[in-house]
């Protein structure tokens, strides 16, 4: 009788475990499909964000469910004493679902929280040299991207990147790039795409257009990217992306290839939110 009980909570266990995609995938479009903002967080986007205001109302529906998706999924912590409110949820939220805008829910599936630092920090870093040895120090940060789920952001960085919305610069959007990168459970500067082709596309275009960016710092010549995306190909990705949303046209006379690959992967095209 034991041994049956027991293989019954198996099959259940099973059962449970296979279908709670789809269960949860119910409750969040019971709880979230009608789900908006409210005028007075409608107005402060406005205020907060211009990109909000250049959207389609097609685009800002999609936008706000998923902003009511991620505030009510995600966590936000303050550090430095910074006591977080809900005008800094709704920035951060809306930056990193502007990227998501055309993805299906779960968004961010290995992010858990988001740490908010009044302005830069300092983190503890620890790098071994050509010997081995072994050192420790401190280095100022304005945001990181852990593949632990963890978001850490400087709100002094996230209003800069609003408030100049077409430099290529917003914190926002560099470090959850990072998690789209890290969903794979490598930061290498690909992102989880859909068929073997794609990977295989990807792979020549970024290539390519890492080496030309280098190429461009390395002898002082013109490039429309910030120059840190030369570090490695993570931070290539994270600076494509922001470059990308911020200033898509200069992109696109840049490098089009970049653009188009970006668009494919963002499934929508910046160009149509800048002002005229």
């Amino acid at each position: 009788m034991l041994n049956l009980i027991l293989l019954i909570l198996l099959i259940v266990f099973v059962v449970a475990y296979w279908q709670w995609d789809h269960v949860r995938l119910k409750r969040w479009q019971r709880q979230y499909h009608d789900a908006g903002l409210s005028q007075e967080q409608q107005i402060f986007l406005q205020r907060a964000m211009p990109i909000y205001n250049a959207m389609t109302d097609a685009d800002r529906a999609k936008l706000e469910r998923h902003i009511c998706w991620f505030l009510g999924e995600k966590r936000f912590l303050g550090r430095d004493g910074l006591e977080v409110n809900e005008a800094m949820r709704l920035v951060v939220a809306a930056d990193a679902c502007l990227l998501v805008l055309n993805k299906p829910w779960p968004l961010y599936p290995n992010v858990k929280e988001i740490l908010l630092y009044p302005s830069a920090y300092y983190a503890n870093v620890t790098q071994r040299d050509v010997a081995g040895l072994v050192s420790y120090h401190q280095v100022v940060r304005e945001g990181e991207s852990w593949p632990g789920g963890t978001l850490v952001l400087s709100w002094h960085d996230v209003l800069e990147g609003n408030r100049l919305p077409e430099d290529g610069h917003n914190l926002v959007f560099h470090e959850f790039a990072h998690q789209l990168d890290q969903v794979t459970g490598s930061t290498n500067g690909t992102p989880q795409l859909a068929t073997k082709a794609a990977y295989q596309r990807w792979g020549e275009v970024f290539s390519r257009a890492f080496t030309k960016l280098k190429s461009h710092v390395a002898y002082n010549m013109p490039h429309v990217m910030h120059s840190y995306g030369a570090t490695n190909e993570a931070e290539f990705f994270a600076v494509a992306t922001e470059t990308f949303i911020e200033k898509p046209m200069a992109m696109r006379q840049f490098d089009a290839e970049l653009f188009h690959i970006l668009k494919d992967y963002y499934q929508f095209d910046p160009s149509d939110w800048q002002r005229h």
